[in-house]
């Protein structure tokens, strides 16, 4: 295994390519954000608002290492953003999170082929992929374990400078039948 990750790959899908955020991706990404209902179940309820986003979202994931974007081959728009972080080389694993997709793209394959896209991306350099979801966010919840995650436990994280309580969803590169 590589010892180090690469946080900002290039992924090209079928409906949808992952490419590294910039600067100048702020404004249509927050024009995907900005529906209230992606937020509803989101320990950060009112990232829905311009200066929340900036601030609690997109700032960090700008400064971040593994920030990245989500965009529609077809219309060639923004349609939501993910990241992997927390590399651990000796443990051989990494965290994908931070994801969320424009409601216009719920219900169909985009958050499939996207979290099959990292995680195709994301066992090249580790055995295990560990998600951390809101315990009170049952659709992101719903969509991990349809794509094979296991919860193992749950654990409060520093998150925008309060501790929230997260589900820790995993999936391994080995289990049979697992998603990828």
């Amino acid at each position: 295994m590589p010892e180090s990750f690469n946080f900002l790959p290039v992924l090209e899908g079928a409906s949808i390519t992952i490419r590294p955020a910039t600067a100048a991706d702020f404004e249509p990404l927050y024009s995907a954000a900005s529906d209230p209902e992606i937020w509803t179940l989101h320990p950060d309820p009112e990232r829905y608002k311009r200066d929340v986003f900036e601030r609690n979202f997109f700032a960090p994931a700008i400064a971040g290492t593994g920030a990245l974007v989500v965009v529609d081959r077809e219309t060639q728009s923004l349609i939501g953003s993910s990241r992997f972080y927390e590399w651990n080389s000796a443990a051989e694993e990494i965290c994908i999170g931070y994801t969320f997709l424009a409601r216009s793209h719920w219900g169909g394959d985009y958050n499939r082929e996207m979290k099959g896209l990292m995680l195709q991306h994301a066992f090249q350099f580790s055995r295990r992929v560990w998600i951390h979801i809101g315990i009170d966010n049952f659709r992101s919840r719903k969509a991990m374990e349809k794509i094979g995650g296991k919860l193992s436990h749950t654990e409060f994280r520093n998150q925008g400078g309060r501790q929230v309580e997260n589900c820790y969803y995993f999936i391994d590169r080995d289990d049979p039948g697992v998603f990828k």
